[in-house]
């Protein structure tokens, strides 16, 4: 339930006419020694990808890749000798190409007649592996749009398996495709074994959607395709990452809600098998990605408002270094480091500043691409904190950057989806909060607890615990954003997606505090939602028992319980085919609301799954959501 909503809404109108186009730089990679950036470029107005390859240390470019102007690249990887593997997908024939550049010309590894993600070499550079869905259904993700259900229901499911490629080899058909993972076993992230006899991954059977949070740590066989249990953790897991030696196994394990959304402590684990061990126990930050080059695990925090780079050594500890108030980005993880351990970048932005290339030294890199550096900053970010019932609780607040300190403006709060998940630094220029934020409206982003950002203990503090001390930890974070800024504490908006979007109709039934809501995606009934989902797994960590055997746990937290309450006019917006929460959740909430008599809109938007996608349908919650805010929120005439 990670749906961004700040992400959806910020990409969701044009750039404003006085800014120069935004440059983008994804899927970032860093050659193994270190010397050569490969990134996939585009801007505003200009959104087909290039892939570009730039100097590390100067950020110029060497030279630009982009063989198919139809279609869109992923996956970049580089090889010890500095080729580059990558995928090209078009999506009007169903296929994903596998190709290797070898700094003069591009040609065929494999073609995949349906989806592939996370090619990765060997580390003698012979072969690729590569994450195949041969024949998918749908995108890979429990936020994509899921088939629809009809004939008989779970009797098929996509299996993402590992395919391996010989890099001299002849050009592999897809009809030839053969992967060597077994199958009715979906794979979620690999990583190989430094003798290249096998990996390690995580795994699990059957619907590749539901059943990432009981995956296991397995070995898997690169000839055989046999697998080895090498642990069971209790926790999620994540980043699996062998040791240089081959003696180890490092992974993220914690509390997380969805695939993707990364965030818990260091473990590792003998590969043979045992035990696993808590690394960076007890810590204040949250652990986000891992990598694990030379002698140490890399990888990138999040601590309070700052993300940070990460050294963890089993003997001396664990260590974070550089860090700023902003986000991180890159194509494996946050950051991505060289072979040896020594060097690192990433993609830097945050609310003020464009997203921009950072690379050099791990204890200092340094910012070295500047196509946004004429980009201007449209808003006033600050971070604020405060004390609640124990915990110290961390949000951002975000003012216009034309903002009279002496006139009382509304305020929007926005709920993060999760919930272990973060509000973090994006840069802001254009969408929903740009519009709102130009129409004079502050935005509040708060990070209560079962946040990342402040160690296992905080991120769990939600358990069974639903929309109450989350709810109280941002009830009082208005309160002291209202000491430091003129917020209106009479016009209150707020707004969330996914487990957002559950807080948001909560709330409504628990203060009258906020005059206009809106819920994108949200859950209005806990009972409901259990037996009509397509991920109910993700709920036993949290609430420790299933619906059947712990009805009233789920329904002390669902809203249509206390829709007597409810009197805040709110819109409310679903995908039609959203399977992590589905559009029947959205429907009886709107249901209560009007046979309450208060005032409601429902939208469901053709063919979205979780997360609205489809350009003209984010144009459109953008409209609605404004005008939604307007009406309630605006300063009377």
């Amino acid at each position: 339930m990670r749906l961004s909503l700040t992400a959806a809404l910020l990409a969701a109108a044009a750039t404003p006419a006085f800014a120069a186009p935004l440059h983008q730089y994804a899927g970032l990679a860093l050659s193994q020694k270190g010397d050569r950036i490969a990134t996939i470029e585009s801007s505003e107005g200009n959104p087909h990808g290039v892939i570009t390859l730039r100097d590390a240390k100067e950020g110029h470019i060497l030279r630009t890749i982009d063989p198919c102007a139809k279609c869109t690249y992923s996956g970049l990887s580089f090889a010890a000798d500095g080729s580059l593997a990558f995928l090209e997908r078009d999506r009007a024939a169903a296929t994903v190409t596998l190709l290797l550049d070898d700094g003069k010309a591009q040609r065929t590894i494999a073609t995949i007649e349906g989806v592939a993600q996370t090619p990765r070499f060997s580390r003698d550079g012979k072969r690729i592996a590569l994450l195949v869905t041969i024949g998918a259904a749908k995108e890979s993700g429990a936020t994509q749009a899921g088939v629809r259900q009809v004939g008989e229901i779970g009797e098929k499911n996509d299996e993402q398996r590992i395919a391996v490629f010989d890099v001299a080899g002849s050009p592999v058909a897809a009809a030839e495709v053969k992967p060597v993972s077994p199958a009715d076993r979906y794979v979620y992230e690999y990583d190989w074994t430094p003798d290249g006899a096998g990996f390690v991954a995580t795994t699990a059977l059957g619907n590749g959607d539901n059943n990432w949070w009981v995956a296991t740590l397995d070995a898997i066989d690169s000839a055989t395709g046999a697998v080895r249990n090498i642990a069971a953790p209790k926790t999620q897991i994540n980043f699996p990452r062998v040791s240089p030696d081959g003696k180890t196994i490092a992974y993220i394990g914690g509390l997380m809600s969805d695939f993707g959304s990364v965030g818990g402590d260091v473990w590792t684990v003998p590969f043979a098998g045992g035990a696993p061990r808590d690394v960076t126990d007890k810590s204040n930050y949250t652990v986000t990605s891992i990598a694990w080059p030379g002698s140490s695990v890399r990888g990138t925090v999040l601590r309070g408002d700052s993300a940070g780079l990460l050294n963890a050594s089993g003997t001396r500890g664990s260590a974070v270094g550089w860090s700023r108030p902003a986000s991180f980005g890159a194509g494996d993880g946050h950051a991505v480091f060289s072979a040896d351990g020594k060097t690192v970048a990433m993609v830097v932005q945050d609310y003020t500043h464009a997203p921009a290339i950072f690379a050099g030294p791990t204890d200092a890199p340094v910012q070295i691409t500047h196509d946004n550096d004429a980009q201007p900053a449209l808003v006033k970010a600050t971070s604020v904190t405060w004390r609640n019932e124990g915990y110290s609780v961390q949000g951002w607040l975000l003012a216009p950057a034309d903002a009279d300190p002496a006139k009382k403006a509304p305020m929007i709060t926005v709920v993060h989806g999760g919930p272990s998940a973060a509000n973090v630094p994006n840069y802001v220029s254009r969408g929903t909060f740009t519009a709102l934020l130009k129409a004079g409206y502050y935005v509040f982003f708060p990070n209560p607890r079962g946040s990342y950002g402040q160690g296992e203990a905080f991120t769990a503090a939600n358990k069974r615990d639903f929309g109450g001390g989350d709810l109280r930890d941002i009830l009082a974070g208005i309160d002291a954003v209202e000491k430091v800024a003129p917020v209106d504490d009479a016009r209150l908006g707020l707004t969330g997606g996914s487990y957002g979007g559950f807080m948001a109709m909560w709330a409504n039934t628990q203060t009258n505090r906020f005059k206009a809501i809106v819920a994108g995606a949200g859950l209005s009934n806990w009972i409901s939602y259990y037996g009509t989902n397509g991920i109910d797994q993700w709920m036993l960590p949290f609430f420790g028992k299933t619906m059947y055997d712990d009805p009233k746990a789920y329904e002390d937290v669902s809203a249509i319980y206390f829709m007597k309450k409810a009197k805040t006019p709110t819109f409310i917006y679903v995908g039609e085919r959203d399977i992590e929460v589905p559009p029947t959740q959205s429907v009886e909430y709107w249901h209560a609301l009007k046979d309450q008599g208060v005032d409601t809109s429902l939208v469901i938007y053709p063919e979205e799954g979780h997360g609205i996608r489809n350009p003209a349908n984010a144009t459109d919650v953008t409209r609605r959501t404004i005008a939604w805010f307007d009406k309630y929120l605006g300063e009377k005439k």
